[in-house]
């Protein structure tokens, strides 16, 4: 399967036209036979990419005080916790930020704050905040978060997920888009008998398919 998907990789950066920012690698994979209405059979993963994203991953955290300064020292965009109420007010402020942002953090005691006035915004884009405790460095958080990816179905029996950037090598894209896909067939009942297709493309380029062994 590896051979496979680094062949479709390389077709998809043969075929993409040269573009004035670094585009993104994607994933898309189709599912078969899999009841999603059943929210277990649902895929919700949190993959750490052995070669990183290829690209900075945006950070921002709910948070006040010391653990603001904190944030702002590990380069977390700090949102203050008194604009939540008037940003979930806003629905295309709120919209703006969730698009902004690929990852969310909060104190403990926002969460609650949060999940009332922006979880409807947040929330069906898999964006609610990872709550940090007190005595935790947030700056751990988010290192940790600059090499993952959320591979995520929802209901939907097709769903995408990006895995790098143009900017990397063959074998670091191959071994990320190897990394999701063994994390996706190892939570499906039949394994790769259960994915339908799988394409790779970047951001602007064409669909490449995947052949599928089973």
């Amino acid at each position: 399967m590896q051979e496979n998907i680094q062949n479709a990789i390389q077709e998809a950066i043969e075929n993409a036209p040269e573009r004035k920012f670094v585009e993104s690698f994607e994933m898309a994979i189709t599912l078969k036979d899999v009841d999603l209405k059943n929210p277990v059979n649902r895929i919700q993963e949190e993959v750490r990419l052995p070669s990183g994203r290829g690209k900075e991953v945006r950070i921002a955290m709910f948070a006040g005080s010391e653990m603001a300064t904190k944030a702002r020292a590990a380069g977390i965009n700090v949102i203050d916790p008194s604009t939540i109420e008037d940003l979930g007010g806003n629905r295309q402020q709120a919209r703006k930020m969730a698009k902004q942002y690929d990852f969310f953090l909060a104190e403990i005691p926002h969460m609650g704050t949060v999940g009332r006035y922006l979880g409807v915004v947040l929330g069906p884009r898999g964006k609610m905040p990872r709550p940090v405790p007190p005595t935790l460095d947030p700056a751990m958080i988010a290192n940790g978060l600059q090499s993952t990816t959320i591979v995520r179905s929802r209901d939907k029996v097709t769903f995408h997920t990006a895995f790098g950037s143009r900017e990397q090598g063959m074998e670091e894209l191959t071994a990320n888009a190897m990394a999701i896909w063994t994390r996706v067939t190892s939570k499906l009942e039949r394994g790769a008998g259960n994915i339908r297709s799988c394409y790779v493309k970047t951001s602007m380029g064409p669909a490449i398919k995947v052949e599928v062994i089973e």
